[in-house]
């Protein structure tokens, strides 16, 4: 079982009202109708059992009376806590901006696991560079290819990227393509983003 607090995207100890907040958020972002006749439809539902799984764990243990107990010391080893707290405060970083903090926690790991790679790639997107963006997700995806979060982000851009390019080839340039391509980076960012509960445009 893999961290509750990571899966649900909230703090070690949180309130039992956070934890509420966090799993309806989840549950109505990953909820089956929203993956309807959708490629990720199957990932989508393996999420959410996992959610589920998180959320009665964590909440057994709130009536308990184990929330001072840290997720390693109440599930019986360390749970490898210490680099999901690493990543969760780099995607916090993310979320508010700080990309140069985030870039700097990356860079300062040996690791290179499939989490490195998409959260580079979440950070290249926030900086504009595109391919290099597509290519780190490309590779968190080949390291974790049932991670939902990771085939969700890359099939966004794919779909994006496969849109704009019917739409620059089938029509031929002209002056109004540089503003389509900026759009729909944007958009796309948008929908990485939201993925780590962030919100790059907040209209949509």
């Amino acid at each position: 079982m893999r961290n509750p607090y990571e899966v649900l995207g909230i703090k070690e100890g949180a309130s039992e009202e956070e934890i509420k907040k966090a799993y309806r958020e989840l549950v109505k972002k990953y909820h089956p109708d929203q993956y309807h006749d959708n490629p990720l439809s199957e990932l989508a539902e393996e999420k959410l059992r996992e959610i589920n799984e998180a959320y009665d764990y964590l909440m057994k243990n709130q009536s308990a009376g184990n929330r001072s107990g840290s997720w390693g010391q109440s599930y019986g080893g360390n749970g490898g806590y210490g680099t999901n707290e690493f990543y969760n405060q780099v995607r916090r970083h993310i979320q508010t901006g700080n990309i140069s903090a985030a870039e700097s926690m990356l860079n300062s790991t040996n690791d290179r696991s499939a989490q490195w790679y998409y959260l580079r790639g979440l950070i290249f997107l926030r900086k504009g560079w595109y391919d290099e963006a597509y290519n780190s997700i490309q590779m968190a995806v080949n390291m974790d290819p049932t991670n939902f979060e990771y085939r969700n982000a890359l099939n966004n851009m794919s779909m994006r990227n496969a849109t704009y390019r019917e739409t620059a080839y089938g029509s031929g340039y002209n002056r109004n393509d540089d503003l389509c391509a900026i759009c729909q980076f944007l958009w796309c960012a948008d929908c990485c983003c939201e993925c780590t509960g962030g919100d790059l445009i907040g209209c949509c």
